[in-house]
């Protein structure tokens, strides 16, 4: 592979790591593989700045959090040690930092460690994972779930075998859209989000557009959404939106929108996870159910409806740290539900 700071000294990575035979590199160029967020304008983004600029202030406040992010690779190196710049961290009181400005590591489909970041992160952070041999391995380090990432270099032992890694089952990802529940709050580290369980228990790509707080089904995102090349959508819309009269406008608007797009795209419509629902909510899942019967009433056969409370089913009403964001254990019930819907759609 060709070492770029070998005639460019601005590419070489300084580095506390005590490794003295540890070689770094940059993701932005093969054999790594970058999923669910791509570089534009020196940071990486997981829609483009310009839509996020015209949908709301605040998507394009979130739309660099590299909420679904991914790098995978191959490698035999005895150890991983990422050196990552940030210009942005997710700090919250509710929310362990391992989840809104952590990397996590998956061999083989497994989970290894966390790259946990100190406390007092400011612009970004490095860290070292040992394994207890030189096997190699299928490498997946998620990214923060709240933060933005300018860059992310990778530290192998020097002359350790790189090389592409194994590709996804889907050739087209999967698209989720909805709220900071689907951003992946509150989740202990980026790979229990629903999104990243069910990627591994299928091998399937995703994108993650979850906005938190956000996901108000604004007509330029719809328009976003519609020209993407994807395999499955699925439509995580409701905590977001303002009022009930907010979601019966624009629910059905949003499907309409992307589905005469996509006329046999498979589309899962969700309400909200909650075990118990209050009357607004009753009324809010209400329209969701409306607008999958009217898709199947006009002739749909690829859409599918999945209860909120079934989301819950594992949990019950203690899966949440604050009765509203999941916690691992809420997001693990979600990913069950949706692994059932999952199994009956051909991707």
């Amino acid at each position: 592979m060709f070492d770029i700071s070998k005639v460019d000294k601005n590419f070489t990575v300084k580095s506390q790591i005590d490794k003295k035979d540890i070689k770094f590199y940059s993701i932005d160029r093969a054999p790594f593989k970058v999923h669910g967020v791509f570089k534009e304008n020196g940071k990486f983004r997981r829609i483009p700045e310009k839509v996020a600029r015209a949908v709301s202030d605040g998507v394009f406040r979130l739309h660099a959090n590299t909420a679904g992010g991914r790098v995978r690779f191959a490698t035999d190196s005895p150890y991983i040690a990422i050196s990552v710049e940030m210009d942005s961290v997710g700090k919250m009181p509710h929310f362990a930092l391992t989840g809104s400005a952590g990397f996590d590591l998956y061999a083989d489909n497994e989970y290894v460690k966390t790259f946990v970041p100190p406390f007092d992160i400011e612009n970004g952070y490095e860290g070292v994972i040992e394994f207890e041999n030189s096997a190699k391995r299928q490498i997946t380090i998620n990214f923060p779930l709240y933060s933005d990432v300018k860059e992310l270099y990778i530290g192998l032992k020097e002359d350790s075998l790189l090389e592409r890694p194994e590709p996804y089952k889907n050739k087209k990802p999967i698209v989720y859209y909805g709220s900071s529940i689907t951003q992946g709050g509150c989740a202990s580290r980026p790979g229990m989000s629903y999104q990243a369980i069910i990627s591994r228990t299928f091998n399937y790509d995703y994108i993650n557009l979850g906005f938190s707080g956000n996901a108000k089904a604004e007509d330029e995102i719809a328009e976003y959404i519609k020209k993407l090349d994807m395999s499955v959508f699925v439509y995580d819309y409701d905590h977001n939106a303002p009022s009930v009269e907010h979601l019966q406008k624009s629910h059905e608007k949003m499907f309409k929108t992307i589905r005469n797009e996509n006329p046999i795209l498979p589309v899962i419509f969700m309400s909200r996870p909650k075990y118990f629902l209050d009357e607004e909510e009753n009324i809010r899942q209400g329209i969701i159910e409306a607008t999958y019967l009217n898709a199947v009433s006009s002739g749909d056969k690829n859409v599918f409806f999945l209860d909120g409370r079934k989301l819950t089913a594992l949990c019950k009403d203690s899966g949440t740290v604050d009765n509203c964001h999941p916690t691992d254990f809420g997001f693990a019930s979600m990913a069950q539900a949706l692994t059932e819907v999952f199994a009956g759609i051909s991707i």
